[in-house]
């Protein structure tokens, strides 16, 4: 089994540090390349560009609705976090390395210097025709939604709010220079909670979706990576739009 380095690129968060660190657990020390966001007004123009700004204006909503109801929800990503015994945030003696854009030169030199078995993302910006040109190892990517039926934001959420419940799950695949459009390697599927709503169900998804990561990684080390055909359809979300968002949980119940 190659025993080279693994490298992980991503944005950050509490769900995606379950992640790391279950892998971290079974694969030992791992580079963590952890960049900066975009700022929201970037992030939103880039999306106004596409969907027009009255539909960005919507999605604005829902996500300043959303950090006001995380204050209020603690103890329902607590109670997650303590059930399935999850560590989210960095340990001691993490390796990270800062850089400004997955895209810049920062991962590429890192990818150059320690020549990984893996690249995994996760929670980052989409990689650039020319950067995944560079990197000579898999590149896969844990995506918080079934692919392809639930590409882009809130897979969980979308999968909850269109009557699909059995289509509330994770998948990690191959990435290629679309959006979530690589091959499938393996998906996980589960149930929410009572309590659970957009603000926690990332973190319901991580809790189930750690063993295929492991999986995927391990297949990598094993030089076996095998894609599935899951025989969905395809289609990229957003964020709902504040409307969409309070409408659904008025006649679904989902939050």
């Amino acid at each position: 089994m190659d025993r080279r380095p693994i490298v992980f690129v991503t944005e950050g968060g509490e769900h995606i540090w379950a992640i790391i660190n279950s892998l971290t657990d079974r694969f030992g020390p791992i580079t963590v390349v952890l960049e900066t966001p975009y700022s929201k007004r970037e992030l939103l123009t880039r999306r106004a560009r596409k969907l027009g700004w009255v539909s960005v204006a919507g999605q604005l909503g829902t996500m300043v609705l959303i950090r006001v109801a995380k204050r209020f929800l603690n103890g329902g990503i607590a109670r997650i976090i303590a059930e399935e015994k999850l560590e989210t945030g960095p340990r001691p003696g993490q390796q990270i390395v800062a850089v400004a854009s997955a895209n810049g030169p920062e991962l590429i030199d890192v990818v150059a210097k320690l020549a990984p078995s893996v690249v995994f993302l996760a929670s980052c910006r989409l990689l650039s025709a020319r950067t995944l040109a560079a990197i000579p190892c898999p590149v896969i990517n844990y995506h918080s939604g079934i692919n392809p039926k639930y590409r882009g934001m809130n897979g969980g959420y979308w999968a909850l709010a269109t009557g699909d419940h059995g289509n509330f799950g994770s998948t990690v695949h191959i990435v290629d220079a679309g959006v979530d459009t690589g091959s499938v390697l393996y998906q996980a599927r589960g149930n929410p909670e009572k309590g659970d709503s957009i603000a926690s169900y990332a973190m319901r998804q991580a809790a189930f979706s750690r063993d295929i990561c492991i999986r995927a990684v391990e297949d990598v080390l094993a030089a076996r990576l095998t894609s599935v055909d899951t025989g969905l359809p395809s289609q990229q979300w957003y964020h709902p739009t504040i409307w969409q968002y309070l409408w659904t949980g008025i006649r679904r119940g989902v939050w």
